[in-house]
C-alpha cells in the first residue's frame, strides 16, 4: 500500500539523517584543517611534564601529526565518543567500530536515545520515542505520519538489509577503513601547526599540536535581517587541537576546536580491541521490508 511505503521511506529517512552525526564525527579523526562537527564543551589540556625521554623531541608538528595519522590508520578497531551537530542539531555519540565494518554503540539527540548496531552486513537500529519524534519531526513529517511510524518501530529493532533504501548511509557509520581514509585528507598546510603544551587524555601523556585559522571572522549565511533586530555576530577564529599519545603508538587520542561556526571535541579509544555484537532477538526485530516498498 501507498501509506505503507511512505511509512518505510520516512523510517529510514528518519534513520538517515540521526545518524549524519556520527558518520560526520568520523572526520574528527582528521588532523587539525579537515576537523568537522560541533561537540560538547570540554575544559583544555592540563599541562604535564613530558615523558622522559620526549618520543617526539626531534620531530616538527607536521612530522608528528604525519605519524600520528599512519598510526592511527593502521588501528583493527577505536572508539569514538563525543557530541556532533548535524544541520543545527546536537547529537551525542559513543561507538565502537571494527574493520569488519562492524559496530554498536548510542546516540542521543534532544532528550531522545537510539542504539545502532551492525553485524553480518545488516544494520540495526533501535529509538526511543523521543529520538524517533525529535528525528521525524526535523525532516517535517506531520504528526499521523509520526505517530503511525512510531507505532510500528516501538520497542523494536529496525533491521535494514543490504541494499534497501537507507542502508548504505547506516553503514557508513561503521565503515572504520572509511573513516580512517579521512586523516589523509585536507591536511593543514605544513608550517601551520605548531606544537603547544603536554598533557594527558585519560592519563595518558599527549603532545598537543595546535593550527589557529588566520584571515576574515567567519559570519552566518547572508539573510534578511528584520528591522530592529540584530546583525547576528561573527564566529571566532578557529582554533584546533590535536592530542598525539607520547606512549605506545602515536594514535590520535582527542580532537577539540574552539570558535568557528561549530566548536566542539572528540575522542578515541580503546584502538585494537574486540568489538562484540550482539544480533537483537527475532522477536524483537522489525524487518525494513515489511514496511512496504522494495529495496533500494
Amino acid at each position: 500500500m501507498a501509506s505503507h511505503r511512505k511509512l518505510r521511506a520516512a523510517a529510514v529517512v528518519c534513520a538517515a539523517v540521526a545518524v549524519a552525526g556520527p558518520a560526520s564525527a568520523a572526520a574528527w579523526a582528521a588532523p587539525p584543517a579537515a576537523v568537522r562537527a560541533a561537540v560538547q564543551e570540554t575544559a583544555p589540556l592540563q599541562p604535564v611534564p613530558s615523558p622522559s625521554p620526549d618520543p617526539f623531541a626531534d620531530l616538527t608538528p607536521d612530522e608528528i601529526v604525519d605519524r600520528a595519522v599512519t598510526a592511527t590508520q593502521s588501528a583493527t578497531s577505536l572508539r569514538m565518543a563525543g557530541r556532533v551537530v548535524s544541520e543545527g542539531q546536537r547529537l551525542d555519540i559513543d561507538f565502537a567500530v571494527n574493520e569488519r565494518d562492524e559496530c554498536t554503540g548510542l546516540m542521543r539527540i534532544d532528550g531522545g536515545t537510539a542504539e545502532l548496531r551492525r553485524v553480518d552486513d545488516f544494520t540495526y537500529m533501535k529509538g526511543d520515542e523521543a529520538f524517533w519524534r525529535v528525528s521525524m519531526t526535523s525532516q517535517g513529517m506531520s504528526k499521523p505520519q509520526i505517530d503511525a511510524t512510531i507505532e510500528l518501530v516501538k520497542g523494536r529493532w529496525l533491521k535494514i538489509a543490504p541494499g534497501q533504501a537507507g542502508s548504505s548511509d547506516l553503514s557508513g557509520v561503521c565503515d572504520l577503513q572509511g573513516l580512517l581514509a579521512s586523516l589523509d585528507e585536507d591536511k593543514a598546510e605544513p608550517g601551520t601547526l605548531v606544537r603547544g603544551p603536554d598533557g594527558e587524555v585519560d592519563g595518558t601523556p599527549v603532545a598537543t599540536l595546535v593550527k589557529k585559522e588566520t584571515g576574515t571572522e567567519t559570519t552566518a549565511p547572508e539573510t534578511t535581517t528584520a528591522p530592529g533586530t540584530a546583525e547576528p555576530e561573527p564566529a571566532k577564529p578557529e582554533t584546533t587541537t590535536v592530542s598525539v599519545s607520547q606512549e605506545g603508538k602515536p594514535y590520535i587520542l582527542k580532537m577539540v576546536k574552539t570558535g568557528g561556526e561549530e566548536p566542539g571535541s572528540m575522542t578515541l579509544s580503546d584502538f585494537d580491541k574486540p568489538v562484540d555484537v550482539v544480533v537483537p532477538p527475532a522477536s524483537e526485530t522489525v524487518d525494513l521490508s515489511k514496511l512496504g516498498g522494495t529495496s533500494a
